[in-house]
């Protein structure tokens, strides 16, 4: 009789043990590309192309996710695998790669993906394949279409609202004043200077006085910088990116053109300015939420020192005053502590949810003050910038501007 309560206890043990097994495995949901130890990510990048120097985007975002699986055994026990593809800046071949990341890879989500353009030709058939195309290093408006674009959210500010803010700071400081936009012919630059006009309000038509565009593949831009600079603007509102800016700044000081300029902050970056001469932008004026990590005044902060001893021991060959890659190490930041909210609920469905309900996250690169905040009716994660002025050699603030 006691060895049969005996055994009987034993099986009962058994059993509960099994019930218990059984239940921590039901909690566990996993969608495409989990694994209990690995989560398999992807992303579009333009390595080569006209945006090259864009391209240190994802080898930052694949060397921090490098550090999180040597240095902390990944997140909640599992490696982050980052597949960073060169797109070429191409919308056909993002397209192309997209596929490649969500049909043969099986990627469970898309994260950081570069170019307004880019990312624009593969934003329907994400969310029709119901991928989450998350944190996209793009700020064109059309990020933030929850209704109809619910799976795409961007990654930063929205370029229509860094457009109100310089806007606004013009407002504040030269309301009389005569304008010239260069604007690069897309997406990109259509979003800022349609927020740059929304601010301006009914002053728009008088204070504008010469608009000038360009294409990515234009060698040069001496011919529009010369009809700006004939314009007899006292403002030049100057949205370029990449060399094209670099090759702006240049133009205009060539030229001896000496305007307020009003600069995107996706163009300001050291490796910029440094490539048109620290004469021809000293006193351009920019807004942004970030840290500047070339600037003395944030030599000191612990986020800028570690993002230097991360760079010397994961990225030895890459400059680590390189403020593109400041900026988006602090998206990796976000999207790995998206995935460890997930827990071991590890579905499509509730990486957007938490994607989409973050609330006061401090990150890395940003400013003092500045988190991120999200909800499911709205994605744009922060509204305040700061505006600076470059003094040749360093950043300076002049105010901070918010936005609704």
């Amino acid at each position: 009789m006691k060895r049969t309560f005996v055994q009987a206890a034993r099986l009962g043990a058994l059993a509960a043990g099994l019930m218990i097994a059984g239940t921590a495995l039901a909690q566990k949901k996993y969608g495409p590309g989990v694994t209990d130890t690995e989560i398999k990510i992807g992303q579009t990048m333009p390595y080569s192309g006209p945006l090259s120097a864009h391209g240190i985007q994802g080898r930052t975002e694949v060397a921090y996710f490098t550090m999180l699986n040597e240095e902390k055994g990944g997140i909640n026990g599992r490696k982050i695998r980052l597949i960073s593809l060169d797109d070429a800046f191409s919308p056909p071949k993002t397209v192309e790669q997209t596929r490649k990341l969500v049909e043969d890879e099986g990627v469970f989500a898309l994260f950081g993906s570069s170019g307004t353009a880019a990312q624009s030709a593969v934003q329907k058939y994400a969310n029709q394949k119901g991928v989450p195309h998350l944190l996209l290093s793009t700020g064109a408006n059309k990020w933030n279409q929850p209704k109809v674009y619910p799976w795409s959210t961007p990654a930063f500010h929205l370029y229509g609202t860094e457009g109100e803010v310089l806007a606004k700071y013009l407002l504040s400081v030269k309301p009389d004043a005569k304008i010239a936009i260069l604007m690069q012919n897309d997406d990109f630059g259509r979003d800022y200077v349609s927020g740059f006009k929304k601010a301006l309000g009914d002053k728009a038509a008088s204070m504008i006085v010469k608009e000038v565009t360009y294409e990515l593949t234009d060698p040069t831009l001496d011919s529009q910088l010369t009809q700006l600079r004939a314009s007899g603007a006292d403002v030049f509102f100057n949205v370029s990116l990449g060399k094209a800016a670099s090759q702006a700044f240049r133009k205009a000081h060539e030229l001896g053109w000496k305007p307020l300029q009003l600069v995107v902050s996706p163009s300001v970056g050291r490796m910029f300015l440094e490539a048109a001469g620290l004469d021809s932008v000293k006193g351009i004026v920019a807004a942004t939420p970030y840290k500047q990590v070339s600037s003395p005044r944030w030599a000191n902060d612990p986020d800028v020192l570690a993002y230097k001893a991360f760079m010397k021991k994961y990225l030895p060959n890459e400059d680590p005053t390189n403020e593109i890659g400041f900026a988006v190490y602090s998206f990796a930041y976000a999207m790995g502590k998206i995935i460890e909210a997930c827990g071991d609920e590890l579905t499509r469905e509730n990486l957007l949810k938490q994607a989409t309900n973050l609330k006061g996250l401090a990150a890395p690169s940003l400013l003092p003050g500045t988190t991120y905040n999200t909800s499911p009716d709205n994605y744009v994660p922060f509204r305040r910038l700061q505006v600076q002025r470059f003094t040749g050699d360093d950043w300076e603030p002049i105010g901070a501007i918010t936005v609704d």
